[in-house]
């Protein structure tokens, strides 16, 4: 499995592009200002040293996998600066979720997968004034997530603890529209396409939707597809480690592959 993820992302490597090779003024607007803004903020300074806190924290919880669970390790009792070391988002990967979100300015921002809650501080950040909802599937995870937006002073998070297949589907009805949902997590092809097929009645032309870890499996791989050939898709934006989903009718519906180093 780890030869062929590495021999899908050099393949990636490839055939992606830079924001030059890129000819659609929308897609190359968003690299250019978006994707490929490496500026440091303000905002990053104190979610990174939480990170660090996280790397340290040597309490042991136990853990509780309701998805396709981990490449590279398998206990379900681990220490915290474990997981933080092998499940969060890189701090470049994060704060490119944190950009894509400032850019949406989503009024409600959904997240599947709170794991520590690192990405979750970086969507609270760059949408101070949304709601962001969070699911996380195990409970002792979330409790360590909560501890964090605490010690971060975010107040905008609506952490849901259970199983997502149960979970979301209420929070999709209550929504009028879906500015920006973020699904990372459980990572099987039925499960991904589901919570695609459920967020297809709410989206709108500002919707983004963020899928993580599209190369994980042949499973992942497969749903991808299928998501960049549905019909009501017009642009997607394959980043590697992540892949961008809009839904803007003007638009000819065209897939980019862009190079990202997470």
């Amino acid at each position: 499995m780890l030869f062929q993820f590495i021999t899908d992302y050099v393949k990636h490597r490839l055939t992606a592009k830079t924001r030059h090779g890129t000819h659609s003024p929308f897609v190359y607007k968003l690299a250019d200002e978006v994707i490929y803004d490496f500026s440091n903020k303000s905002e990053y300074k104190n979610i990174e040293e939480q990170r660090k806190k996280l790397f340290n924290d040597d309490s042991i919880i136990t853990v509780t996998d309701l998805g396709a669970g981990s490449h590279l390790n398998k206990n379900r009792t681990k220490k915290v600066s474990q997981i933080a070391k092998n499940a969060l988002k890189s701090p470049r990967l994060a704060k490119l979720i944190y950009r894509l979100a400032k850019d949406t300015n989503p009024k409600t921002a959904i997240e599947l997968g709170t794991c520590l809650g690192i990405t979750t501080s970086y969507l609270s950040k760059a949408c101070p004034e949304a709601e962001i909802i969070s699911i996380e599937g195990c409970p002792e995870t979330a409790a360590v997530a909560n501890k964090n937006f605490q010690d971060l002073d975010l107040s905008n998070i609506e952490l849901h603890v259970g199983n997502f297949d149960l979970i979301l589907p209420d929070i999709i009805a209550r929504q009028p529209t879906l500015d920006f949902v973020y699904i990372d997590g459980n990572h099987r092809k039925d499960a991904t396409l589901n919570y695609f097929k459920w967020c297809l009645p709410k989206v709108t032309e500002q919707s983004l939707l963020i899928f993580d870890d599209i190369y994980w499996s042949q499973g992942m791989k497969e749903a991808w597809e299928e998501i960049k050939n549905h019909p009501d898709v017009t642009v997607t934006v394959d980043l590697f480690w992540i892949g961008l989903v809009f839904f803007k009718k003007g638009q000819a519906k065209e897939h980019f592959k862009l190079k990202f180093n997470q």
